[in-house]
């Protein structure tokens, strides 16, 4: 698989979601291979702490839809990262998936690879989300295609915000460049 969308909400259909699937749609429109995984019906169990994976080199923590996740992350060339804002930061699952990936970063498993992060508020906090974010994808050594932040309530909401919608359109079309071959 080449370009693999992971939406952090709780909500199958949530704006994040829609976000998410927004880019991954415009990018196979092109040919290119895509998947979308939701955190929705998953749990994602927090770190522990115990740093038993920099023996193992993979999270410990047993039980939970962590690891089918972290494979999949680890086929993909490009992820498309998304959370919804919650008190102003990612969700808590995502913060969750994020801190167990800790596991992967002993050995740079993640490294190479491009992404793009998404956020979605209400009103405010869309630019500490993003943060996080971007704290974990440079911290894995992806290379940054760009971040998209949109503002959005009500379910659909998202796609009438129309700045959000074009941002999307653009890191879209990097993926495109970067994946597509070239003559």
């Amino acid at each position: 698989m080449k370009v693999l969308g992971i939406s952090g909400s709780m909500r199958k259909d949530g704006n994040t979601a829609q976000l998410v699937r927004y880019i991954l749609a415009k990018v196979q429109a092109t040919g290119i291979e895509t998947e979308f995984v939701s955190f929705t019906g998953r749990t994602i169990k927090p770190c522990t702490g115990c740093e038993q994976c920099k023996e193992t080199k993979w999270c410990v923590v047993e039980g939970d839809d962590w690891a089918d996740l972290a494979r999949k992350m680890l086929e993909a060339e490009v992820v498309v990262l998304g959370s919804p804002t919650y008190y102003y930061d990612v969700n808590g699952q995502m913060k969750n998936f994020i801190d167990r990936t800790y596991s992967l970063f002993h050995d740079r498993k993640l490294a190479g690879r491009s992404a793009v992060a998404v956020t979605v508020c209400a009103d405010r906090g869309c630019e500490r989300s993003l943060e996080t974010i971007e704290g974990f994808l440079n911290t894995h050594h992806f290379s940054y295609l760009g971040h998209v932040c949109g503002k959005a309530y009500a379910p659909g909401e998202i796609m009438t915000d129309v700045r959000a919608v074009k941002k999307a359109d653009g890191v879209a079309q990097k993926i495109v460049n970067l994946l597509q071959p070239r003559d």
